[in-house]
């Protein structure tokens, strides 16, 4: 079990036999969050496929723990992305979607983010690829370098990060790729004219491209086993195999400059895969996520957490293993840093909470959801409207597909099921991984249905959450 060393329970332990100028400052440890776009569980080699090459997050996890229950609050960017970094959900930090261009959500200039936390607790804050956060003021590092500097080549961003991890001093690094995302290109000499996925026409400098061919990949069950869906997937793998050697090349950096052993690294994404079924929605595919924490100086790994953790417990978990809480915090997630020291007196989650409501502007679609171990609840605030597309989603080859041959399903989903959603969704996941049999209309569920309407109401006055007003409004 690792145990945190800090300066003051350092005094207080040795303060009896010796003065207090014979009292030396533990070394304190390093963090670096691991940050994937768009990167679903289904999707690595450590997960259970055997066709996607994830060798280094692989061993990532065979040297830490992999946890099957960790979950994102919101299947977007940047409202996601708030969360992690505040400890707060979107609707309370005001990043209710996206923060670039006319989207222009951004978090309150009141909240306290962690690399401000960390760096007034003496640590240095670094960060590298996409930022996605506003504004800067909110979320400052002392050292940063944007991505789009390297386009989508992580080896050479990974690089980039030497310097800032040799220097002296305990660091927090933010590193944040674009893969494997959805560009703005197609394969246009494909006949299916799949995206990309920031995939390059020839390799980066230094690095070796690694394909897959449409006939091997492993079509999850939220998709529909297509041409069109099996051509995106054979791109998403390759972006995928990208990430994984810039994360291999940040590992090496981290162990050639003497500071592997004394890290904690966190492996995570912002959300599901870039995939109509998963991204923007709260079924399991978009927001039931890999997470794999290597803790310093740990001898075990490989073990596998079936507790229920949260993004938005991120941040409490994270200041609380840096002792660098500050006394007046207030989070809307909690630490499980017990867990992560595998401690038998963690009692865990009974459930975690889960709040989108925006993507782009106009992908208007506020949805709040209760998940534990054994049901989903989700309330679709504005059942009233078909369900809202990411551009990215509705232009993709996948989903064109389905439009062309007038599908009934899409993976396991009717597709107007999809499309037009009930105010209630209630599914019993233990038995029903898919999501399909919404049991809210049952009428010996309709209890449970109006407990979990009770919880919801109350998550939402205790998180200062505005659409709490739509019980009563609508």
């Amino acid at each position: 079990m690792i145990k945190r060393i800090l300066f003051p329970a350092v005094c207080s332990l040795v303060l009896a036999s010796c003065s207090f100028a014979e009292v030396v400052e533990a070394p304190r440890y390093n963090v670096v969050i691991m940050m994937s776009d768009d990167h679903g569980r289904e999707a690595l080699g450590s997960y259970g496929n055997p066709v996607v090459q994830t060798p280094n997050l692989d061993r990532l996890a065979e040297s830490g723990l992999r946890f099957t229950n960790a979950f994102c609050t919101s299947a977007s960017c940047a409202a996601s992305r708030s969360t992690i970094l505040t400890g707060l959900h979107n609707h309370a930090n005001g990043t209710f979607g996206h923060t670039h261009s006319y989207h222009h959500f951004s978090s309150y200039d009141t909240v306290r983010s962690l690399p401000a936390m960390l760096s007034e607790a003496g640590y240095r804050t670094g960060r590298v690829g996409k930022k996605h956060y506003a504004p800067e003021s909110v979320y400052p590092f002392d050292f940063g370098v944007d991505q789009r500097e390297f386009d989508r080549d992580d080896v050479a961003a990974s690089e980039s990060c030497r310097e800032f991890i040799a220097e002296e001093g305990p660091f927090f690094l933010y590193w944040c790729s674009f893969n494997p995302h959805r560009d703005e290109r197609t394969v246009n000499t494909h006949p299916h004219r799949p995206n990309t996925f920031g995939n390059p026409d020839n390799a980066f400098a230094g690095d070796t491209e690694q394909t897959f061919s449409e006939d091997e990949v492993i079509v999850p069950s939220f998709l529909s086993d297509t041409p069109e869906v099996r051509a995106e997937l054979a791109q998403y793998y390759q972006s995928i195999a990208r990430l994984d050697r810039g994360i291999g090349r940040l590992i090496d950096v981290l162990k050639e400059e003497g500071k592997y052993d004394s890290t904690l690294i966190i492996y995570m994404a912002d959300n599901g895969a870039a995939f109509p079924g998963s991204k923007t929605t709260l079924y399991d595919a978009g927001m039931r996520l890999p997470f794999i924490v290597k803790m310093p100086e740990s001898a075990s790994g490989g073990e596998v957490v079936d507790e229920l953790v949260s993004w938005v417990d991120i941040t409490p978990t994270l200041l609380d293993f840096a002792g660098a809480t500050p006394a007046d915090a207030e989070f809307q997630g909690e630490s499980f840093l017990p867990l992560l020291e595998r401690s038998a007196d963690y009692e865990g989650r009974s459930e975690i909470f889960a709040s989108h409501t925006f993507h782009e502007i106009t992908n208007y679609y506020p949805m709040r959801v209760i998940r534990t171990k054994k049901y989903k609840f989700i309330w679709n605030v504005a059942y009233q409207i078909p369900y809202p597309f990411a551009s990215d989603l509705w232009d993709s080859a996948s989903w064109q597909a389905v439009r062309r041959d007038n599908s009934e399903y899409f993976g396991a989903r009717k597709v107007a099921d999809y499309l037009q959603r009930p105010q209630f969704e209630l599914y019993d996941v233990e038995n029903d991984p898919d999501e399909v049999v919404n049991l809210a209309s049952h009428p010996e569920y309709s209890e449970m249905v109006k407990a979990y309407s009770a919880q919801l109401k109350e998550f939402q006055k205790e998180t200062k959450d505005p659409w709490v007003l739509k019980w009563e409004y609508d």
